[in-house]
């Protein structure tokens, strides 16, 4: 059987760590930062870890092979 391709949306989007966890950019960071609040863009720097069910969809679906 021939092997599944990683879509590539997702190797842009998600990391993995060693561990096998999956680490995504916290969301609405990316235009309209005026309106918001000094403490949400404080707070939404770097990565956060996905919950675990939806990090299985991620690497049962998405990312086979990582």
């Amino acid at each position: 059987m021939s092997k599944l391709k990683t879509k590539s949306g997702a190797k842009k989007r998600f990391k993995m760590t060693g561990s096998g966890k999956v680490r995504v950019k916290y969301a609405f960071k990316s235009h309209n930062l005026r309106k918001r609040s000094q403490k949400m863009k404080r707070q939404a720097r770097g990565m956060q870890v996905l919950r675990t069910t939806e990090a299985d969809m991620v690497k049962k679906h998405y990312m086979p092979y990582h």
